[in-house]
């Protein structure tokens, strides 16, 4: 099964069973990228307004009322808006008023596009106590994001990008004995990064790859640990979201943890365009190989100057 059938797989046992998914154009061409079972509102499909700003209240007024819904956010930027309600409500109800708000956040990014439309953006939710956030992008990793959300009452936000949708298969960690850097990879990026370890190591420079899929809590793995233990230049995060947000948490945490010296490398600190040559999109293959041969050079020249 791919991706997208796992979604909506998932998706039609749980209206089979009086749950809800609601949100905007579900029945559009596409039903979202084809991760929505071809159901209708009797069913438990529910098609919002074009707002952007009380979306997410019809969503916490559903989980109160022990539907649990999927709520989709079809374009990531759009949390903006729509995140407001879930982070301010349904991710505080159980620790303020003991009632807890379960709502499944599919938040669904995308590589340019424009200024809204364009990128990753869970940088939001992982500011905010009382939701975790992951980022699947295989299908036992969406599965164990909904069995997460079936065993626990608390919201989670889960960050998906469109390009994981057609993936039918696992991504394993990349570990070796001796390394020269270790990327650690978030949603979209993780194919990237794949691209770029096979450019690299015909350039000699040999990378690990951890694969990151949940955002937060975030752990420093026994698995993080050896393979920035086998890199003689640390650690790399690669991030489809701003540089200033949880790409560089999560680089603290394991600096803190391990030592090693760590890098980030997310969105261009800038603002997006409509046009393509004004987009902003996520780190490409090519562009991970340039920071890692800097990172690479750079290191490399102020060990020879301490010789």
């Amino acid at each position: 099964m791919t991706s997208a059938e796992t979604i909506r797989e998932f998706t039609r046992k749980h209206l089979k069973k009086g749950g809800v998914v609601l949100g905007q154009c579900l029945t559009a061409v596409g039903w979202v990228g084809g991760t929505v079972p071809e159901m209708r509102e009797e069913d438990g499909l529910i098609e919002l307004s074009i707002s952007d700003v009380s979306n997410g209240g019809e969503a916490v007024g559903l989980a109160l009322a022990g539907r649990r819904p999927i709520y989709i956010v079809r374009y990531q930027g759009f949390q903006c808006y729509n995140a407001a309600l879930i982070i301010n409500y349904a991710a505080r109800s159980k620790a303020m008023w003991g009632v807890p708000c379960p709502v499944f956040v599919r938040s669904i990014g995308m590589d340019g596009s424009g200024p809204v439309t364009g990128g990753l953006h869970h940088s939001i939710f992982t500011r905010m106590p009382g939701i975790p956030v992951c980022a699947p992008m295989t299908p036992k990793e969406y599965q164990k994001a909904w069995d997460h959300f079936l065993s626990h009452d608390d919201p989670i936000c889960v960050s998906e990008h469109r390009r994981a949708f057609p993936i039918n298969f696992e991504m394993r960690n990349s570990l070796h004995r001796k390394a020269d850097l270790t990327l650690l990879a978030i949603s979209a990026t993780r194919l990237e990064a794949l691209d770029a370890l096979k450019i690299l190591e015909k350039e000699g420079v040999v990378c690990n790859l951890i694969h990151l899929f949940w955002l937060k809590p975030f752990v420093v793995t026994k698995e993080i640990k050896k393979a920035l233990a086998s890199s003689r230049y640390g650690g790399l995060v690669l991030d489809g979201d701003f540089e200033d947000g949880v790409v560089k948490t999560i680089a603290h945490d394991i600096n803190s943890e391990t030592g090693a010296s760590m890098h980030v490398l997310g969105l261009e600190e800038r603002t997006a365009g409509y046009a393509p040559h004004l987009d902003n999109p996520a780190p490409s293959a090519e562009r991970i190989c340039e920071t890692v041969r800097k990172i690479v050079r750079k290191q490399t020249s102020r060990k020879r100057a301490m010789q």
